[in-house]
């Protein structure tokens, strides 16, 4: 089969086997606020997600083990109808193309696509071409974009240096995204992610909400690729001080665990230090002007908090939030009108976003599998027994209802 059939047959299947996975309250996981019905970022209406899911053995030993995941704003609306939108840094070592716009015009003009480090590029151009293609120019006569593109290192598990994100699978992604379940775990662009030294990737979640008698729904999208073991906390509890091991095996012998500590992966010091990235993508239908949605996704570090993560020197921790509202004020007028949330009613809006990026995170990791990569390389996924033996040790197991 060749690596353009592959990539169709693989985005079909983990679409619908991925989505179907157990998540984490189907663990016994609890979580605070209310999921909205999907626990997904399409649960804010109009917001679409496609994936393309990158997985072959090469003739030459190498391991492809990535792809390209595709946020729509508006869905296919996203083409013509920008949002309201902020992004932060928390830590910066790392890329997110486009921000610099997003800060001077307060909007975000097309997708936002996740994939692997080194195809960022590939990855920016083929958005621009696939615009081109698919809709008019603007009204100068010109087809205009300055694509969002973010990445996380997948070098662990895939051959990073083949550069096999083509423009063609960022095309699938773009028209095969879609509204409904999203799917979790080794798919898109976290096929080859890994976090607090197990395996990742995609992971989704929202909130619905009240405030002063209106109703938003907040959704996250986290393409998780970070943290340390022993600093990993799941609904509070220290989950990684008892599920000991390396975060990559070179011999699948290895794949055990217990309560004693193995070796741990260590920095040439011999020092641990909380690397990799997270991008996170915080979608609201409540109106949000460009300076809140800034600080909506600022919230997303106080979720990365509750998880364990410190935001080591090392991680590039980047978040962007939109607001899919005002959709009339994004027209091209020389006087325009918008609503928006006071700021002393915003605080509802921050608590959702901080639930549903820890929430997000956990289900990026139930959902994910074991996974061989490259030069050998394996990276376990958190065992689903042992983490609800520990869940109910500290008495937070919540069975689902």
């Amino acid at each position: 089969m060749s690596r353009y059939l592959l990539a169709l047959a693989l985005f079909a299947t983990t679409s619908i086997v991925h989505a179907a996975q157990p998540r984490a309250r189907d663990l016994g996981v609890p979580f605070e606020g209310k999921p909205g019905p999907l626990n997904a970022i399409t649960d804010v209406q109009g917001v679409t997600v496609g994936q393309v899911t990158l997985i072959e053995d090469l003739p030459n030993g190498h391991k492809v083990r990535t792809g390209v995941t595709a946020i729509l704003p508006r869905g296919h609306d996203t083409l013509d109808i920008p949002v309201f939108a902020g992004w932060y840094a928390l830590n910066g070592n790392g890329e997110m193309t486009g921000t610099t716009w997003i800060d001077e015009g307060g909007e975000l003009e097309g997708p936002v696509v996740t994939t692997s480090t080194h195809s960022v590029g590939v990855v920016r151009d083929a958005v621009i071409a696939y615009r081109v293609k698919a809709a008019p120019p603007d009204p100068s006569g010109y087809w205009w974009s300055l694509p969002v593109v973010a990445e996380t290192w997948g070098g662990e598990l895939n051959d990073e240096n083949g550069f096999h994100v083509k423009p063609e699978h960022v095309s699938q992604a773009l028209e095969g995204a879609k509204g409904g379940a999203v799917a979790e775990g080794n798919v898109g662009g976290g096929t080859g992610m890994i976090c607090h030294e197990f395996k990742c990737g995609i992971g989704t979640a929202s909130r619905v909400l009240t405030e002063s008698g209106h109703a938003y729904t907040v959704g996250v999208l986290v393409q998780a690729n970070y943290g340390l073991r022993d600093s990993l906390r799941i609904a509070g509890v220290p989950v990684g001080q008892y599920l000991r091991g390396d975060r990559v095996y070179t011999d699948p012998k290895l794949w055990g665990y217990s309560a004693a500590a193995a070796p741990r992966a260590h920095a040439s010091d011999g020092s641990a230090h909380d690397t990799g990235s997270i991008i996170v993508v915080v979608a609201t239908d409540a109106p949000l002007l460009p300076n809140q949605a800034k600080r909506l996704a600022r919230r997303a570090g106080a979720g990365l908090a509750r998880m364990g993560s410190y935001s080591g020197n090392g991680s590039g921790d980047l978040f962007v939030a939109f607001s899919t509202a005002n959709r009339d004020a994004m027209k091209d007028q020389g006087q325009q009108s918008a609503t928006f949330v006071g700021n002393d009613h915003l605080d509802p809006l921050f608590e959702a976003t901080a639930q549903a990026t820890e929430e997000a995170i956990v289900n990026a990791m139930v959902a994910a599998k074991d996974m061989q990569g490259d030069a050998g390389h394996y990276a376990k996924a958190i065992p689903h027994a042992e983490l609800v033996a520990l869940l109910k040790k500290f008495n937070r197991y919540q069975p689902r209802k």
